[in-house]
């Protein structure tokens, strides 16, 4: 005899797989955003006078970083990509564990949280 699996319990650990998938993408970018931050030196144009009366280009700037910040998150592209694939994936998942079960998955996820002071709620 097999025990039927819980349906909250399965919606739980969908959504627990979800968020740390979503933490792995939000990792990524932080990391590129960081890589980005410490070329910023590199970028800034290398004399702070003008040169013969003529201001630097902010322009120029602008570019060099939007070109850098493209070859970084082109190395990291699969990587998002296929974060980002299996995020859909589980998105579809919960939502098919919804509709199939319906109001028990919803009635015994909130059965299990308790009000506390102020009316939130506390998960038991």
């Amino acid at each position: 005899m097999t025990l039927r699996p819980d349906p909250c319990r399965q919606l739980s650990r969908l959504e627990e797989q979800r968020r740390q998938t979503q933490r792995q993408i939000e990792m990524v970018e932080r990391q590129i955003i960081r890589r980005m931050t410490a070329r910023i030196p590199d970028l800034l144009p290398r004399r702070t006078h003008y040169r013969h009366g003529k201001a630097p280009d902010p322009r120029a700037f602008l570019e060099r970083y939007r070109s850098q910040l493209a070859a970084l998150t082109d190395e990291r592209q699969p990587e998002i990509d296929a974060l980002s694939r299996k995020l859909a994936r589980q998105d579809r998942a919960i939502t098919l564990l919804v509709e199939r079960h319906g109001q028990a998955a919803e009635m015994s996820k909130r059965s299990q949280t308790i009000p506390i002071h102020g009316g939130a709620v506390k998960p038991i």
